[in-house]
């Protein structure tokens, strides 16, 4: 243990604060001369806030070149911060598994411990593959695997606590000698309890191979059974059984494994332990019988078994009854099927074969079982060789031996818990007849049609795909300032001089548009991020606002440029859309922006048809004044009096029979191409430029950048070459804009105006949602 030398009087620590930006820097010069101007062994004194080095530094930072330099001018490996974490165990935590790997080429003591009692192998157990490759480093250079931490708890039982995750690291640690009764001196669980609780088979097998105790009991005089069987880990309670495993323990309530297992309805957990000499009989403290509490919780299968179970117990306890099924047999079964092919090898080398055998002599089979410390004592051994050798000539037969199927009935060998598979039958009236049942026609599942991996690349600097935009997160400090307390002048925000910068956080843009974060979206638009950029469900932003019927939204992405007439993966418009959510304001914005009135959709299905099926009169009224075609079809060649018809609005039904008989038909195709031709075209929506902003939908597009708030833009002059940029930039400028929780509680007033007061609830519908349901409710 290394402690360091903290910096004390105003120029060692000037000294130390100057060398640490140095190293952020990677200045290599300036770092050679202050090491050789400053104080004594400077390169290994810490500031005196949190005790970090220049090691540390680098550690954190995971600069390989850096390190390698400090290291190269004697910097110290082992140096401690006032948590007693050295650079190893900083990297440990955070997986930089080539920065553990430098350390320990400068033979960095891997078995310092910090101020927790935990050394670098706490820090490596997480479930990553850089954190494996820093435990790999760990133990090749000799980390101790049967550390304990201050708090009691032994390194290879926190690996057996997170073995769902990290089984590989427990096993690598057993591998190296890591203790298999590994115990928590303050709870008493054992690292075998802990593999048991999370089901991890092989971790359980490796460590009773290795000499785990199977019986061990914690502070709640529980067992690993216990634990397996609450989990109903079948396979896990099976290998504890070859280990001769107790499982009429009792807990401190009264509870056996059986008990536990019937709560969570482990029907073969249940029918296991009962055979394996769990009393079923038993109760708890609260007066409950595992068949009870199976009742009690509704999980018939377990209750089927647990009944079964106590009748069998109730037969074979009676006085003089003879059980064919005797504990040291089922035992016997289970141990030699755990170790089947360890037992296999040596049969056959003890037979002199140079493989596993099928028959060997019953001299050698008695032999091999008490080498190999079977459970079982020499008089039932014979009585097992006596009922292998049926043909008297003193053989034994391998597979029958195996299979248990001479000494114990067919409902308690393993093998009558495999999966049954039903065999196919066929009809009668000879071989090779037709099979009786009718394969019935396979029915492929309708895939999600979705964006391509490929064609969602994630950004240059590693991060998520564009979709994802970065959440506006307000940097100011809360005590002073806030969206309802703005400061005066832009300057008098002075936060970003001693808060530490928030991490980034990205979400949905799709997100934002539903919930009405125009902050988040202005932020996205000034790093340009596309305006319609495509979720993985090909929907731009103005197709979810127009889906979710938000009016501002979509008033603030039509200013900003968005194209009216985009379609995603089924060749839906936002106008689409807005008619199937029934907003009538929505459609007359889209409709005078530009949008085409006539688009079909994948099925032929036109926005008028939208809005007959969402029976939303005002949107079917303007659709049809607005020029929509009523005489389309989609591709079932039902027209749209077809789909009023089928929706059952006798007022829609109405205006689409008038409608049609005032439409006069045309005489030739040349007629209506001149009508066509005539009809006027919509204006292409105009983009206007955004400027890194936040703000709130305003009237007028020119007052856009006036009324956001904006990340501050430099100055566009130059500066002269070799002359130091003293300006101050300030991180944010307070606008007049920036929505307050007034102006918050406003668009939630307007948005239950525009829909209903049932907005806000969980179970709002929109309208052709809504629709739908009723009619299902009307037919049922």
């Amino acid at each position: 243990m290394h402690r360091p030398a903290v910096a004390e009087g105003r120029l060692e620590v000037l000294q130390v604060y100057k060398l640490l930006q140095f190293v952020r820097e990677r200045d290599k010069t300036q770092l050679e001369k202050l090491i050789r101007l400053g104080v004594p062994d400077l390169i290994n004194r810490t500031e005196p806030a949190e005790g970090k080095g220049a090691m540390h530094l680098v550690a954190l930072t995971n600069d390989l070149d850096m390190a390698q330099y400090l290291l190269n001018h004697r910097a110290n490996p082992d140096i401690q911060d006032k948590r007693g974490k050295t650079p190893v165990i900083l990297s440990a935590e955070l997986g930089h598994e080539g920065m553990v790997a430098l350390l320990a080429q400068y033979h960095a003591n891997m078995n310092v411990e910090d101020n927790e009692g935990k050394g670098v192998l706490f820090y490596c157990i997480s479930p990553t593959k850089r954190h494996a490759q820093c435990l790999q480093v760990a133990l090749s250079s000799r980390a101790d695997v049967n550390s304990v931490s201050r708090a009691g708890q032994p390194v290879f039982l926190l690996a057996c606590e997170h073995a769902g995750e990290c089984e590989g690291m427990a096993l690598s640690l057993l591998e190296m000698g890591a203790d298999p009764n590994a115990t928590h001196q303050v709870t008493g669980r054992t690292a075998l309890m802990e593999a048991s609780r999370l089901g991890a088979v092989g971790l359980v097998r490796a460590i009773l191979q290795k000499g785990g105790n199977p019986n061990s009991i914690d502070t709640n005089r529980q067992y690993a059974a216990h634990l397996a069987a609450q989990g109903g880990y079948f396979e896990v309670i099976q290998v504890l059984s070859a280990y001769c495993a107790d499982f009429n323990a009792v807990d401190l309530k009264g509870e056996t494994p059986l008990h536990l297992a019937a709560a969570g309805g482990h029907s073969d957990c249940c029918r296991f332990l009962s055979q394996r000499g769990c009393n079923p009989k038993l109760k708890n403290l609260d007066g409950l019988l595992p068949r009870q509490i199976a009742k009690d919780n509704g999980h018939r299968a377990a209750l089927k078994e647990l009944k079964r179970a106590e009748k069998l117990h109730a037969k074979f306890s009676k006085p003089g009854a003879k059980n064919p099924n005797a504990p040291w047999a089922v035992t016997l079964h289970d141990w030699s099927c755990e170790h089947q092919n360890l037992l296999r090898n040596a049969f056959g080398t003890a037979a002199g074969a140079d493989g596993p055998v099928d028959s060997i002599s019953g001299d050698v089979f008695v032999s091999v079982l008490q080498e190999h410390r079977a459970p079982v004592d020499p008089d039932n051994l014979q009585n097992i060789l006596q009922n292998h050798d049926s043909k008297g000539d003193g053989t034994v037969n391998l597979n029958d031996f195996f299979k248990g199927l001479k000494y114990l009935q067919k409902t308690f060998v393993l093998s009558s818990y495999a999966t049954k598979t039903k065999k196919k039958q066929n009809k009668k009236g000879g071989k090779g007849g037709k099979k009786g049942k009718k394969k019935g026609k396979l029915v492929v599942p309708l895939p999600i049609c979705t964006v391509p991996p490929e064609r969602m690349p994630r950004r240059e600097d590693g991060g998520p795909p564009g979709y994802m935009i970065e959440s506006y997160q307000q940097f100011t400090d809360a005590r002073r300032f806030s969206r309802d307390c703005p400061p005066n002048h832009p300057l008098e925000d002075d936060s970003a001089w001693y808060l530490e910068e928030p991490e980034r956080i990205y979400t949905n843009i799709n997100r934002c548009v539903k919930t009405g974060d125009f902050e988040s979206l202005c932020l996205a638009f000034s790093q340009q991020i596309p305006v319609d950029v495509r979720d993985p469900f090909y929907k731009t932003p103005l197709m979810t606002a127009c889906s979710y019927g938000s009016y501002q939204m979509t008033k603030f992405l039509l200013m900003v440029g968005a194209d009216v007439n985009a379609c995603d993966q089924f060749n839906w418009t936002p106008l689409h859309h807005a008619c199937h959510a029934g907003q009538v304001d929505i459609i007359d914005l889209l409709v005078r922006t530009g949008a085409n009135v006539d688009t079909a959709a994948l099925n032929g299905a036109t926005p008028l048809m939208r809005a007959i099926e969402s029976c939303r009169i005002s949107c079917v009224d303007y659709l049809i004044n607005a020029g929509a075609a009523v005489q389309a079809q989609n591709k079932k060649e039902q027209s749209c009096l077809d789909v009023a018809r089928a929706f059952g609005d006798e007022r829609i039904i109405e205006m689409v029979k008038m409608k049609l008989d005032s439409v006069s038909k045309p005489a030739d195709g040349k007629e209506r191409s001149r009508s066509s031709k005539t009809r006027s075209k919509p204006a292409p929506p105009t983009a206007v430029k955004v400027a890194p902003a936040l703000s709130v939908p305003v009237e007028k597009k020119v007052n856009l950048m006036e009324n956001i708030i904006t990340v501050n833009p430099r100055s566009s002059i130059t500066p002269s070459i070799n002359r130091p940029d003293i300006r101050f930039t300030p991180r944010t400028v307070w606008g007049q804009r920036l929505a307050n929780s007034a102006q918050h509680m406003e668009r939630k007033v307007d948005r239950r105006k525009r829909l209903t007061h049932e907005v806000d609830f969980t179970d709002f519908l929109m309208p052709f949602s809504k629709n739908i349901l009723q009619k299902t409710l009307d037919l049922s």
